[in-house]
């Protein structure tokens, strides 16, 4: 397994960025898009995950609440307000570089803020879109039924526009592969591993 911890330097946030073979990948998308099929192929692939909502409901369950949609999405956004846009990517950092693979996917990017952090630190960092029409995802997410999914679709648009505020859509559209997920699953996760194979032609070498 290619791994190695290359030159350190202090980049103008006051972050070490470390060059090394350790592939860094950023996925971004709205609730339902089919993020999590990237995940799961992601790791059929070998990459480890880092998942940004799960530090986010870290965050929710630290503070008493339970991680409903309504009380995360107000922790995502106090959280910012009072530590900055970049406090989720940094909290993130650690996670990242305590993997022992070489190849790590960074799951859940909601802002540009975040890219730029990511990309700071980890020479070979590459953002990644996924998208699927906002009624397909209101479906998929109605039957997937986890605790902060919405129960409803007017909740479910408040989430949108609460994720598009922060500044998801501008990380979908400055991606630099945009993954359209409107095909079976086979066929998607097909895309998936084919525009992987490509990143990793480009980073390890």
């Amino acid at each position: 397994m290619l791994f190695s911890v290359g030159v350190c330097y202090t980049t103008k946030k006051g972050l070490e960025r470390v060059d090394a073979v350790k592939l860094v990948v950023g996925l971004g998308g709205m609730p339902g898009s089919g993020k999590s099929l990237v995940v799961e192929t992601a790791k059929e692939l070998g990459y480890d995950i880092v998942a940004m909502g799960d530090v986010v409901r870290e965050q929710t369950r630290l503070r008493g609440l339970e991680p409903t949609p309504q009380n995360v999405g107000k922790v995502m956004l106090e959280l910012r307000a009072q530590e900055g846009n970049y406090v989720i990517a940094k909290k993130c950092i650690p996670k990242i570089e305590q993997q022992p693979s070489n190849r790590v996917l960074i799951d859940g990017l909601r802002s540009l803020y975040e890219a730029d952090i990511f990309r700071e630190h980890f020479a070979s960092f590459t953002l990644v879109g996924v998208h699927a029409p906002p009624q397909v995802r209101f479906e998929r997410l109605r039957l997937r039924g986890r605790s902060d999914d919405p129960p409803n679709y007017e909740v479910f648009h408040e989430r949108d526009m609460r994720e598009l505020g922060v500044g998801l859509g501008n990380v979908i559209a400055m991606a630099e592969k945009i993954l359209v997920n409107d095909n079976s699953i086979e066929g998607f996760k097909a895309l998936v591993t084919e525009n992987f194979g490509r990143i990793e032609q480009k980073w390890l070498k």
